[in-house]
């Protein structure tokens, strides 16, 4: 079998998969399917770094916006979690974000260090309490701390 006549075969029965749905504007086809209406306080996530990525900058995807947000402040009502010790995430994850024993379902957050104050996403560690948290790489270099280091910082969930 000719494979140039496979490939555009492939290409296209894939766009069935929900995952292509949302980019081609076709409409799940099972009643059981029922998508909740997307609220205007969800972010699109940062994409994940180039594979050629050897910076810092390379590596923090994150837009001039995202970073404008995390570091605005909010009038809201927030529980203080705690203090955390936190090394730095897996700089191929993007966005700005805390993996923390702290919570137990993702939630939003804010964390504090030395001053400097970032609103991110809390993700559950899976560790246990006092296992220490990692942050990703856009925040911590929003809150300024070493990326080497291992800063104590505070946890608040909003």
């Amino acid at each position: 079998m000719n494979m140039k006549l496979l490939i555009p075969f492939l290409a296209v029965a894939g766009c069935t998969m929900p995952s292509f749905q949302g980019v081609l504007g076709l409409a799940a086809t099972s009643d059981s399917a029922v998508e909740a209406p997307v609220e205007a306080t969800v972010q699109t996530p940062a994409p994940p770094p180039p594979a050629t990525a050897t910076t810092v900058a390379e590596f923090d995807t994150t837009t001039q916006e995202e970073r404008e947000a995390a570091i605005t402040s909010v009038a809201v009502q927030e529980t203080s979690l705690g203090t955390t010790i936190a090394s730095l995430g897996a700089p191929t994850d993007p966005g700005i974000w805390l993996k923390t024993p702290l919570v137990d379902e993702i939630s939003q957050g804010r964390v504090v260090y030395q001053g400097n104050s970032v609103n991110l996403e809390l993700r559950p560690s899976g560790g246990a309490v006092g296992s220490g948290s990692q942050l990703s790489l856009a925040a911590m270099r929003l809150l300024e701390a070493p990326l080497t280091g291992l800063p104590e910082v505070e946890v608040f969930r909003q």
